[in-house]
């Protein structure tokens, strides 16, 4: 075992989490703030800002199924990188990046090419109007061109952290992220290019993520040595990947298949303006959301590897940290979200009518943000342990099986208020599960240390 390995088995937890989950943080952040960052300044472009918004509103659906594919191969890919280390088996660990690789420019450019062929029929079905269609396919067309760096970039991002180097993983989203708000400032106002601008200016940095990515391989820079000749599709690598990630891919995939209806929902009782302004609602709910998502995916190596040591109680002391952090961060963003409105709203765009749909809509859709840890860093912990389709189905309580049916229905009764208290309700019944299915699987630990001792 090299250094970083034995490090995940006897370091203290607290400070294994600080060292992987902050470095996280950070990449979740930089990643969120890619979309983030291109809505604030789409947004303030002069006269055309809230239709421009609209539009890109309506374009989300589309970068979330990218995120999926992307999470597919890249969280797939740590969390069995993480277990083969943790069980002593490094060539089984060097063939998962390998043929993650390969699987990262396979999708992404079958993506791209189906993306570019379909994109008008696409934008239409996920909400687009005839004011509206024009900026979504302006900003989408130029976003499918990227989708393989988009896919590698966030390979590379799990996968550097997962095999022991989450401060280098953070430095390269970090500068992505810088690189793609200076471009964005360049192309959108000095340029004029637009929401062109903003989309050429995501493309061109994710392209600089995943190339640096590349290239601390290619250097021979990785705790794992890299031969080219595990580039290639091996069959139980790529089996391994796909199981393990097709958990948060599901999540992704259904929180797509939720933004289609929501949008559709939202055009019906709100019109272009509602969309706009779920646009800005989940870019600032993003924000709150994504240190969480941070602190999951450091617990994940952690968690990975001492549950594949069988040091079950190290896995449930990171587990009962990273609750207490992610709830801490949950009830800050509360409170700033009910304290200063306006001001959040108010970065995105400044039109009197869009800002009082938002600021309306924002209050109700995070009603349940205090309590959200539970369910996202339980279904991470879940799905860290190897337990591919109990992750899954927790995963698409929330995200899919409770919040289709209440989008579809509330709406009938509530109006546009209906929508946006859809994502609570399901919220509260999925965690309620999750917490569930949480409880029994840190209960089952006693049992087995009790059967192992005696033994």
């Amino acid at each position: 075992m090299n250094k970083n390995q034995v490090e995940l088995g006897t370091q203290s937890v607290g400070k294994l989490l600080l060292k992987y989950s902050v470095p996280a943080i950070i990449g979740m952040m930089v990643n969120a703030l890619y979309n983030v960052v291109d809505r604030i300044f789409i947004g303030n472009i002069p006269e055309v800002g809230s239709m421009a918004i609209a539009g890109l509103g309506v374009t989300m659906p589309i970068l979330t199924i990218a995120l999926a594919f992307g999470m597919l191969v890249g969280v797939g890919s740590a969390t069995n990188v993480s277990i083969k280390l943790g069980q002593g088996k490094k060539e089984e660990a060097q063939n998962i990046i390998g043929t993650g690789m390969l699987l990262s420019v396979v999708l992404g450019v079958s993506l791209t090419i189906l993306g570019l062929i379909f994109s008008e029929q696409i934008l239409t079905l996920f909400g687009a109007s005839e004011a509206t269609l024009y900026y979504a396919k302006s900003y989408t067309d130029i976003i499918i061109v990227g989708t393989t760096f988009s896919i590698m970039a966030m390979f590379f991002n799990n996968v550097i952290r997962g095999d022991g180097s989450p401060k280098l993983s953070a430095i390269i989203m970090t500068v992505g992220c810088v690189t793609n708000i200076i471009l964005d400032a360049l192309f959108i106002f000095k340029f004029n290019m637009g929401i062109k601008g903003a989309a050429t200016a995501t493309i061109i940095s994710q392209a600089i993520t995943a190339m640096w990515g590349l290239s601390y391989y290619l250097r021979k820079k990785s705790n794992l040595e890299f031969k080219l000749s595990t580039v290639r599709l091996n069959k139980n690598a790529a089996k391994s990947i796909l199981a393990i990630g097709v958990s948060p891919f599901a999540i992704q995939l259904a929180a797509s298949l939720v933004q289609v209806i929501s949008n559709q929902s939202l055009k019906t009782y709100g019109g272009d303006l509602a969309i706009g302004a779920m646009a800005t609602i989940s870019s600032i709910s993003m924000i709150f959301l994504m240190p969480s998502f941070g602190i999951s995916q450091g617990m994940q190596p952690i968690v990975g590897f001492n549950y594949g040591a069988k040091k079950y109680d190290r896995a449930k002391r990171a587990l009962q940290i990273c609750l207490i952090a992610s709830t801490g961060i949950f009830v800050i963003g509360a409170m700033i979200i009910n304290i200063a409105p306006e001001f959040l709203v108010g970065m995105f765009n400044s039109d009197p009518e869009l800002m009082g749909i938002t600021i309306n809509g924002l209050k109700k859709y995070t009603v349940t943000l205090p309590i959200l840890s539970v369910g996202i860093i339980g279904t991470n912990y879940i799905q860290s342990i190897g337990k591919a389709k109990m992750s899954i189905l927790l995963s698409l309580l929330r995200q899919c099986i409770f919040l289709i049916p209440l989008i579809m229905v509330l709406p009938k009764f509530l109006g546009l208020d209906g929508v946006w208290f859809s994502q609570p309700v399901a919220d509260i019944i999925a965690i309620v599960i999750i917490a569930t299915v949480l409880v029994k699987e840190v209960k089952s630990y006693s049992k087995v240390n009790e059967e192992e001792a005696a033994a």
